[in-house]
Parts: C-alpha cells; structure tokens; sequence
C-alpha cells in the first residue's frame, strides 16, 4: 500500500473517530500544529493533500494527525466539575473541590481547561504524555497544598486565554514546592494574565526547564515565602511581562540539576544551569537581606529585553552569576536598570560581610551591544563587580562603576 493510500486512509479513520466522539484532530507539521474539526476538512481529488482552511498539506509533509480529547475542570465554591468529554482514559476524583486527574492515555493528546473559582480547591494532574493546559479565568486558593500540582514529566503547555486573568495561591502550612509546581518542561503562553501567590515556598517551580513564549501576557508574583520563580534545569524568556514582588528569597532563580537528583532530568543535557533572555519585560525587587533578583548558577545570556531590577536588601544583589554573562542584541533591543540601594550585610556568627551589588558576575562579562545602567546608592554598594574579564564593545552603553 503506498504512503499516499496511508496517509488517507489514517485521516479517514482519525476523522470518523472525532466526529462520532465529538472531539477535534491536530495536524503536525515539524514543529507546529494547527487544531481543526472534521467540518473544517476538504481532500483534494485522488486524495494527493489534504485542506484545512488556507493550509495545504501533502502526505510527505505531515508528521502525525492526532485526536485531540480536551478535559474541562469547572471549579464552583465548595466543589468542581470535571467533564471529560471523551477521553477514555482519564479518571476524576473530586473531594470538595480539590480534583485530581489521572490519564493512562499513550496514545492521544489531552488539552484541559481550567476555569471557575474556589477559595478552598486544588488540582493534580499525572499523566505520561505531553499535555496542554488552558487557564480560562481560573481563581484557585488552595488550602491543603498547592492550587496547580503537574506530576507529568514531559512537555506541558500552559496558554492563558487571551483576556482571561488568572489567580492562583497555595496552603500556607503545606510541604508543597510552589503555587503552581511542573514536574516537566513548563512552557507558558497566551496573551491572558496569571497571578500566583506562594504562601508556603516558591510561587512557580519547575523540576525541568521553563519557558515563557513570545506571546506570554502578564505573570506577576506578588508573594513567595521563597523564591518567586524557581526553575530547574535552565529558564528561556522569549517574551512577555514577569512582574516579582514580595518574595523572601530570590526572584527569578535557576536550579542546575545535578547527578544527585532523579533519573529525570538529565543532569548531562545541554543548558544545564544556564539562563536565557531574549525579550519581553522583567521587573524585580529584592527587598530581604543577601537575596538576589536574578541567580543562575551557570551563564546568563541577553540577547534582548526590558530588565527593571531593584535591590533594596542589605547585602542583596540585582543579577548574581556564578558563571559568564554576555549582553546582546540578537533578539531585540537590550535595556537593563538596576539600583543598588542596600548597604553591606553582616553575618552575626561567622562576621562575614557582603556587600550590596547591582550586578555581580564570577566569571566574564561581555557586553557587545545594549544598554546597562546601573546605580549603587547604599552605603558601600557596587555598581558592577566583575571576578573574571570585562569587555565593552563600543557598540554598547554601561553607565556603572565597575569594579574589575
């Protein structure tokens, strides 16, 4: 049978499933996707592509045609609604209004939809597939844990609905990571808002990579009894506006993963440890003592973005790398605005002391285009201090003193 019999005879099928169940069907192709029902479908004659509105799609081109099964989670108050469509093979339970969603699926995608509002409710997800996730004017509190628990190890997709604004905040006597907790990649889109509380730890924490797309929204972190954003394995910004306030610990950290950790992530892939931004606007302020704005514990790369950073704390630092930094323009345009305004911070037992620094750089730091400003106000702060070199491109603008 040829490729081109196949490949019709598999949409016919894929097609006949969704319209008897009523669900939708994705087309792949590389790496994007376009989501359609079987109404929006023509076959061109002899059955050589296949049209889905303006798209053309010949046999040779497409990856995988997949049903789409979509869960809907209604949370109302004192209880929640799961609709599961359907998807076979996704079972609910709901106590109250805390839901948990168990899929033994390995075949089909899952797109859930989280909406409605509860002050005492939750969710938990586990599944072995990538997923999506579709915030669509969700405000969770929790009061036994965390308000989203994602216990998928994969690729999971966060969309805030555009003009949606989201909320979420978890139990503060919980042992909860974080408000909203990925065991996977997190990879966070859509032009809605998101704002999270961590009344226990972190606000958002992932155990793999996290990712905000050029078409993110807003997300803000107004609380965290830690860091506000904790991201294992590494953190890619191509857009969108993070806003970070009110954490007791760092703002926007990365975690490198290490042989210790579990089988998954893998410590040896590459940008372990690393952080990228390449757009989109970060406002961030360090109010407590000897806590950072920025930490990566690796390299740190801008090539592009609006950084608006303030460190009030005694001892604090605005960006803190423990590798190189490089500043660049590839992406976008680089602004970066950094105050340091706390003085030195005195360890009582040990009598170490640790100056407030607007940006601190352990290795190198190379700033080949852009432009960095940064002021020291606090007694005895820095502006910029540099262990490793320091190289200014005359293409770039630094309006610091730099301590090398």
């Amino acid at each position: 049978m040829t490729m081109k019999k196949l490949f019709i005879i598999s949409t016919f099928m894929l097609c006949a499933c969704a319209m008897q169940a009523q669900e939708q069907i994705r087309i792949w192709k590389g790496d994007t996707s376009v989501r359609f029902t079987t109404s929006e479908l023509t076959f061109e004659k002899e059955g050589r592509a296949i049209i889905v509105g303006d798209s053309v799609y010949a046999p040779a081109e497409v990856d995988s045609i997949k049903v789409v099964h979509t869960v809907t989670v209604t949370f109302a108050g004192d209880t929640a609604y799961v609709d599961r469509g359907h998807a076979k093979h996704v079972t609910d339970t709901i106590v109250g209004a805390h839901v948990k969603l168990v899929s033994t699926d390995t075949q089909n995608e899952l797109e859930f939809v989280l909406q409605g509002e509860s002050t005492h409710g939750s969710l938990l997800y586990e599944g072995p597939l990538k997923c999506k996730f579709y915030l669509n004017g969700l405000n969770l509190k929790s009061d036994v844990g965390a308000a989203i628990n994602i216990q998928c190890g994969k690729r999971v997709n966060m969309i805030l609905n555009p003009g949606t604004q989201n909320y979420l905040s978890d139990y503060s006597r919980g042992t909860q990571k974080a408000a909203l907790y990925c065991k996977g990649h997190l990879e966070i889109e859509g032009s809605g808002s998101l704002t999270v509380t961590g009344n226990a730890r972190h606000g958002i924490a992932t155990k793999e990579y996290l990712q905000l797309k050029r078409t993110t929204g807003t997300i803000t972190v107004n609380r965290a009894a830690s860091d506000a954003v904790h991201a294992g394995q590494y953190f890619l910004m191509n857009g969108g506006t993070l806003t970070l306030t009110g954490q007791s610990g760092d703002g926007l950290q990365v975690e490198k993963v290490t042989l210790d950790d579990d089988v998954t992530p893998d410590p040896t892939k590459e940008n372990n440890g690393l952080m990228f931004i390449r757009g989109g606007s970060i406002t961030i302020t360090a109010e407590q003592d000897i806590t950072k704005g920025i930490k990566v514990p690796e390299n740190l790369y801008v090539s592009g973005g609006t950084f608006n950073i303030t460190a009030n704390g005694d001892g604090s630092r605005g960006i803190q790398v423990a590798g190189n930094m490089t500043v660049d323009e590839e992406y976008n345009t680089t602004l970066m605005q950094i105050r340091a305004n706390g003085t030195t911070y005195e360890d009582e037992e040990t009598d170490d002391e640790d100056r407030c620094i607007g940006i601190k750089v352990k290795g190198n730091l190379s700033v080949n285009a852009g432009t960095i400003q940064v002021s020291n106000k606090g007694k005895y702060s820095y502006g910029i201090k540099v262990d490793g070199v320091y190289t200014k491109s005359p293409n770039a603008t630094v309006q610091a003193n730099v301590k090398n």
